[in-house]
Order: C-alpha cells, then sequence, then structure tokens
C-alpha cells in the first residue's frame, strides 16, 4: 500500500517542482528582457517617462566605453570605481572640496555631483587624459606641478590641475589673482595653497612655452 502510495504521489511532486521551476524561469527571462531593452521602444511608443538607460556609452579620456551604471551613480563613482579611473579623488563627495573636478567639455565640473547618465555625448577628460598618449609626455600644468614640488599629500592635487586646464582654455595668460580666483573652488586639506598657486602658475607659464 505504502509503495503504491508513494507512486502515485510522485508525479503530482514532480509535475509541482516543474511547475515552480517554470515560474522562476519566466521570470528570469522577464527581468533578462526589461533590462536589455528598457531604452527601446514599444510599437513606436517611446519609454516610460523618467526611466534611465542603463547601459551607455561614456567618452572619456578620447575613448568610448560601454558601461553599465545605475540611475543614481555619480560621474565620480563611475570614473573610480567602474573604470578603474582612480586620480579622479573622493573628498568631501558633495560639491565642496574640488578633489573629483573633470572636464567635461573643457569645463571644469565636480564629478561628485554629476550623474554619470547625464554627461552622454559629452566629451570627458581626467587626470589620466592630459598626459600625451603617445610619447608620454606630461601636460604643461602636470609638468609645473613637478618642477615647483606644489603639494604635500598631494591629495587634491589632481583636482587643483583639471581646474587649472579647465581654467587657462579660458585665461591662457592669467596673473597670480586671477589664476587664484580662478581656481578658488578647489580646497587643499593641508593648506598649502602658496605652493599650490605657484605650481599653478609655473604650468601656465610652462603651456604658453609651448
Amino acid at each position: 500500500m505504502e509503495d503504491n502510495k508513494m507512486s502515485e504521489e510522485t508525479p503530482q511532486s514532480a509535475s509541482r517542482r516543474n511547475f515552480i521551476k517554470g515560474v522562476i524561469a519566466a521570470g528570469a527571462v522577464a527581468s533578462s528582457s526589461a533590462y536589455l531593452f528598457r531604452s527601446t521602444t514599444l510599437h513606436g511608443q517611446p519609454s516610460a517617462a523618467g526611466a534611465v538607460e542603463r547601459l551607455i556609452t561614456l567618452n572619456v579620456n578620447g575613448q568610448d566605453r560601454r558601461i553599465d551604471v545605475m540611475p543614481q551613480d555619480t560621474l565620480a563613482m563611475t570614473l573610480r570605481y567602474k573604470l578603474g579611473l582612480t586620480g579622479t579623488k573622493l573628498g568631501c563627495d558633495r560639491a565642496e572640496c574640488g578633489a573629483c573636478t573633470v572636464l567635461v567639455d573643457d569645463v571644469p565640473r565636480y564629478s561628485c555631483s554629476v550623474l554619470a547618465h547625464t554627461v552622454r555625448g559629452r566629451k570627458i577628460t581626467t587626470i589620466e587624459g592630459l598626459a600625451d598618449a603617445t610619447t608620454g609626455k606630461l601636460h604643461p600644468v602636470q609638468q609645473g606641478v613637478i618642477d615647483e614640488q606644489g603639494f604635500q599629500c598631494a591629495f587634491c592635487m589632481p583636482g587643483f590641475v583639471m581646474a587649472t586646464v579647465g581654467y587657462l582654455k579660458t585665461n591662457p595668460n592669467p596673473t597670480r589673482q586671477e589664476l587664484a580666483h580662478g581656481i578658488s573652488g578647489n580646497l587643499c586639506r593641508c593648506q598649502d595653497y602658496d605652493k599650490i598657486l605657484t605650481a599653478m602658475m609655473r604650468g601656465a607659464d610652462n603651456a604658453r612655452k609651448g
């Protein structure tokens, strides 16, 4: 009797397991499809309002990089932890210290306060992208830092360099006071501003000499 009972229950139990497996598999397929095609249209209709494509392309240091980002991912987090460009520093993480400064279309921006998906189609330059990729020659402002030994701990250095490079695009021959004002959005933990400004002025001079 017991054997007969088990033989009667086994197909039912197996059928139940197969049903559960089918539901799980269908859910996984639906989830994958939503992820892959969330940016596509359905019968000519645009995607839902507020939807953000996760798989995006960013142009960083002259190269198009295909990357998966969450809607809330900042450009700083994306550069550091998804592209490995750790020259962009995270200091205050609230747009106050300037350590995360990068150039977006040649304009200095606090990357900790820029959402990554908002800069698609823009030209992003980080400290790693300043040197000549072919020869390895440093950017004039980077060379100015070396010439003057312009920093103490150097944590803030990439941000100051990027801010200076951006400022020099608008004013290539600044006075010391003008440059000080132009990069005043960046802070130094060591408060070594005189040496920093001397190094940045040396960089400006290097740039004018070519």
